[in-house]
């Protein structure tokens, strides 16, 4: 039978690819982006700044952005050789879609990619966004001409059967609408980990956009059918899972982030699964990524984890960046 080897959790937030002058330009686009509070209600960046009042203030000073910054990228390179170490013949990624693939006529909950490549496009200049954030944002895609990456569509298949036969309801896509590309969930993995030749499996998570958002519950049972349809799969494959994207944001809470990496170190289901929903509102929503690939990942030891809570403004807006290697 095929073998589940590997799992990562690593935030995909274009800070990742700024340098460190840029993370405090973040204010610019914060300030008038649409934002939630730490129970997932709506606010304004002037909201939130009243609420943190000048409890983040130390936390943006250059030199405590410059040891984020330097830990991130430490991560990020961490990350990058555990993919290339573990040798894989099948990557599934989990993400998220925001009006990438998706539009509003056609949101699944969940949905798997089979076709036998999927496209990655140069990204189209954003003339409503600073230049900085444009640079920052184009690492998840091809620089120069679009190009083709491997799928598992065998694998992907599979997992099709196996999980309508387990009582998920799996939408599933062949291709992309001319012109278009893979979304930032899973360009991130091919672009800014180099995962360039192994093929993928890309599985959406409706994260983002009501009313059929899967609940904490239904996404780490989503990860153990995933689990059971790989040790039911013909073959020696060495397969891992990736979850892309979080955790919190565009607001920093901390204690959630840090509840979350406490209960997967713990292998706590229970507490995984009870996750609040408000609380995974907005950006916060891709943490239910991690919660697929936790419940994909019972069985292997989470061996490296590391946590940078990435604010940026004195809002306490940023990104909870995450990084986890289970091995």
């Amino acid at each position: 039978m095929a073998r589940l080897v590997l799992g990562v959790g690593v935030s995909h937030t274009p800070m990742l690819g700024a340098g460190v002058d840029d993370w405090p330009r973040f204010i610019e686009t914060d300030r008038v982006r649409a934002h939630r509070d730490k129970d997932g209600n709506p606010a304004t960046y002037d909201d939130l700044l009243r609420l943190a009042g000048d409890t983040v203030a130390a936390k943006i000073r250059p030199q405590k952005l410059a040891v984020r910054h330097a830990a991130a990228m430490a991560n990020l390179e961490t990350i990058r050789a555990a993919l290339r170490d573990a040798a894989l013949d099948s990557l599934i990624v989990v993400g998220d879609d925001q009006n990438e693939l998706y539009d509003e006529r056609n949101v699944p909950c969940f949905m798997i990619y089979r076709g036998e490549t999927i496209p990655n496009q140069p990204m189209a200049y954003n003339s409503t966004r600073p230049d900085w954030w444009n640079r920052a944002a184009a690492q998840y895609y091809e620089k120069a001409a679009p190009r083709d990456y491997p799928v598992d569509a065998a694998l992907a298949h599979h997992l099709i059967d196996w999980l309508v036969g387990h009582d998920f309801d799996v939408a599933c896509a062949k291709s992309v609408a001319p012109g278009t590309g893979e979304g930032h969930a899973f360009g991130f993995v091919h672009n800014c980990l180099g995962l360039k030749a192994t093929p993928v499996v890309p599985l959406f998570l409706n994260t983002y956009f009501p009313p059929n958002l899967p609940s904490p519950r239904r996404c780490y049972k989503l990860g153990q059918a995933i689990a059971a349809a790989i040790d039911a799969y013909p073959g020696d494959a060495r397969v891992g899972i990736l979850a892309s994207g979080g955790l919190s944001h565009f607001t920093v809470d901390e204690a959630l982030d840090r509840d979350l990496l406490r209960a997967l170190r713990a292998k706590d289901a229970a507490a995984l699964q009870s996750l609040p929903p408000n609380k995974l509102q907005g950006g916060s929503s891709e943490i239910r990524n991690w919660l697929c690939a936790a419940g994909a990942l019972e069985r292997l030891p989470l061996t490296w984890m590391d946590y940078q809570p990435g604010y940026r403004t004195p809002a306490g807006t940023g990104t909870g960046l995450g990084f986890a290697i289970w091995s």
